[in-house]
């Protein structure tokens, strides 16, 4: 039997574990274990789900449109939406659909899991640039260019 692990997240309420494989974060957590009301989730309403992601998709383009949200943020807000919309990351909203504070819960655990999302794409859009940048720097040193010289010529 495994054990399951967890990272420690915070809010102004506290610390809090979270399932260390989770997108949600601390406020989706603490509606796990505050509002345990019907035992209907979140997930268990696909259609739900993904209207929320298209009311995120829309608001994250339309911030970029209006020069409110950096572009390269927005696009991963975007394609996280989009991930969800195809079906995927369903079973990361685990809030109970019966719970109190008029839907905060319910939108905190679409923000965090789209969040959360966008933070990995980015950052892998940021890695493999810099394992591009670092092959085509290891590439020019074997012919003795310097990158300053090579991007001197773009």
């Amino acid at each position: 039997m495994s054990e399951e692990k967890f990272r420690i997240e915070s809010d102004l309420l506290g610390e809090l574990q979270v399932p260390v494989d989770a997108y949600y974060g601390v406020q989706t957590q603490r509606a796990i274990n505050n509002y345990k009301i019907s035992n209907t989730r979140m997930c268990d309403y696909p259609e739900y789900v993904i209207a929320m992601a298209c009311i995120k998709l829309a608001a994250a383009q339309t911030n970029k449109e209006l020069g409110a949200m950096d572009g390269k943020i927005a696009d991963a807000i975007v394609e996280a939406c989009r991930e969800i919309i195809d079906g995927k990351f369903h079973d990361q909203f685990p809030v109970d659909m019966m719970q109190g504070g008029a839907g905060t819960s319910v939108n905190m655990n679409a923000n965090e899991v789209i969040a959360n999302r966008a933070l990995l794409i980015i950052t892998y859009i940021l890695l493999y640039n810099l394992i591009i940048l670092s092959q085509i720097e290891l590439l020019l040193r074997k012919n003795n260019i310097s990158l300053y010289h090579y991007l001197q010529k773009l």
